[in-house]
């Protein structure tokens, strides 16, 4: 699979670094991707203004914030126009329940993934917002018992 950036070793090193603990220092980052300080720094910032780094966040306990129900939902739409699939999109980034979502292929339009403080908030959403919103013919939803990985979002070697 041909890559759509140009990076090399260094590069690949400090995206693996990055990706593991976004707070490294950039002496410390330097220091194991095996390159000194000043260009290194120079590999990050040419990383994030390309685009190849979106950004930086904290990863949050969920649970220890009183986030007990983590969910993905399936949703089939009635029409898939562009116009349709759009609104929906739209609908999607507004839920604050919806934490991530994707337009998909397949026996379902969208999969949103969903993280509420308890089962009675998940389902209120599911009932109130899900299936009364125009054009949503399915909804399937599958509750997560546990997490089994919580990796970087792409595996680098």
């Amino acid at each position: 699979m041909p890559l759509k950036a140009d990076l090399d070793a260094i590069d690949w090193k400090i995206l693996k670094e990055l990706q593991n603990n976004g707070r490294i220092t950039n002496v410390e980052l330097s220091r194991r991707v095996g390159i000194s300080a000043p260009p290194c720094l120079r590999r990050v910032k040419w990383l994030e203004e390309s685009g190849i780094i979106r950004g930086y966040r904290a990863l949050l306990n969920s649970p220890a914030l009183g986030f007990d129900v983590v969910a993905f939902c399936l949703i089939g739409l009635n029409h898939q126009s562009e116009a349709e699939l759009k609104i929906f999109s739209e609908k999607a980034k507004a839920w604050p329940i919806v934490r991530r979502a994707w337009m998909v292929s397949g026996d379902s339009d969208f999969i949103l993934h969903c993280v509420a403080p308890d089962l009675i908030t998940f389902q209120t959403f599911v009932i109130d917002q899900l299936t009364s919103t125009p054009n949503v013919d399915t909804v399937r939803t599958a509750l997560t018992i546990r997490q089994v990985k919580d990796e970087g979002l792409v595996a680098i070697d």
